[in-house]
């Protein structure tokens, strides 16, 4: 069965013992590594049985899709930064890159600051086209948090931060869906395999870096493992009730916008 995630280490060290065998899963799992635009896209065609995706994403695929429990990316101190080389003021009106149309970050920044002008570009293209002037201001994600102060950027918006600040929940960024289709025995079985391929990573964290390194843009250890630990943490083993509330808190934000459409559909498997 096909599973589509990011080249982000939070996804492989999340998926290294799922795509190596260590987990037991009545069918073998092939993976697919893409940027999380390339797989929101693929989702809205429906082309994977399991998808990484953005929730931004998710909020327009609630008919075919289901989100696991397991696997995602939510958290505090995790959200979308704005960075330019100088500060701007008014953001209604400049040219921001973005890393697509379908991202949780474009979505927060539509709601935070509608009327900017957004461009679109692969994530690892961001930081370099904002340094260059080619765009007034980028919209960075995955390990770029972590790296943009190298590019001489600055800082202008931290969307986790405004987030947390606005709902007092957890930012969620993205999550691990199932095509309903599959059933509710086979998406519950995935489910409990995504589980057990994190707790082996968390079990055996250095036999996870190899594979993490072959795929990451930032292959400094530090970096690598300062993102792992940004963006994996207990809402990746568990949702929970408070990562439910924030998802549902983002979609009623979004329809409430008309920038999602509404679904009463469950939103976990």
């Amino acid at each position: 069965m096909q599973l589509g995630y990011s080249f982000c280490p939070n996804d492989t060290f999340i998926f290294y013992a799922l795509a190596h065998g260590k987990v037991d899963l009545p069918f073998p799992i092939h993976e697919l590594l893409e940027d999380v635009e390339t797989l929101n896209r693929w989702a809205l065609q429906g082309r994977l049985p399991l998808t990484k995706i953005s929730y931004a994403a998710y909020g327009r695929l609630r008919q075919q899709y289901v989100a696991l429990r397991s696997g995602g990316a939510l958290g505090r101190g995790v959200g979308p930064l704005l960075v330019a080389r100088q500060a701007l003021g008014e953001l209604a009106g400049k040219k921001i890159a973005i890393p697509g149309r379908h991202t949780t970050a474009f979505l927060l920044l539509s709601l935070h600051t509608p009327g900017f002008i957004p461009v679109e570009m692969r994530y690892d293209q961001i930081m370099p086209a904002v340094a260059q002037g080619e765009v007034d201001a980028g919209l960075i994600i995955h390990e770029s948090r972590f790296t943009y102060h190298l590019h001489g950027l600055q800082k202008l918006l931290d969307l986790g931060e405004w987030w947390e600040n606005l709902t007092g929940l957890p930012l969620p960024l993205g999550a691990i869906l199932a095509r309903r289709d599959l059933g509710s025995e086979t998406i519950r079985a995935i489910d409990r395999a995504v589980r057990l391929s994190l707790e082996y990573a968390y079990a055996h964290p250095e036999e996870t870096l190899a594979y993490i390194k072959k795929h990451a843009q930032e292959l400094q250890d530090e970096v690598i493992w300062a993102h792992i630990h940004t963006y994996v943490n207990s809402f990746s083993l568990d949702v929970g009730a408070e990562g439910e509330a924030a998802v549902a808190e983002l979609f009623r934000r979004g329809e409430a916008a008309g920038l999602l459409p509404a679904s009463s559909l469950p939103l976990f498997a």
